[in-house]
């Protein structure tokens, strides 16, 4: 299993989610609204900020658990439609999963996600 996160921009959040509601098999997503900076730091990447100097930009981040063999679909979807052509487009991370348990039932693996 993979988990993929991804920072987007808050305007492409239908776009992307229209765009992975065709994947067949994927269970669902969750998303935050988030606050942070990238490499431009809102300023000169060279020159130390302080929490005043850094002006945050508003992301959506988007959470998906997916077995193994939907991860690269799933990760091309979102960079498709996530993808402006301008800078500070977002980022999208891809982690192994070692275990998933689903509250309700106790099952494991694959099966509770």
């Amino acid at each position: 299993m993979k988990e993929i996160k991804a920072y987007i921009k808050p305007f492409k959040l239908d776009e992307v989610m229209r765009g992975l509601s065709a994947i067949e098999g994927l269970t669902g997503m969750s998303f935050n609204r988030v606050e942070g900076y990238g490499r431009g730091r809102g300023g000169d990447s060279a020159t130390p900020l302080s929490g005043d100097d850094v002006r945050f930009v508003q992301h959506v981040k988007l959470e998906l658990v997916v077995r193994d063999e939907l991860a690269e679909q799933v990760v091309a979807m979102i960079q498709r439609h996530a993808h402006t052509g301008l800078r500070g487009d977002g980022k999208i991370y891809v982690l192994d999963v070692v275990e998933a348990v689903r509250i309700s039932t106790g099952e494991r693996g694959e099966a509770a996600v």
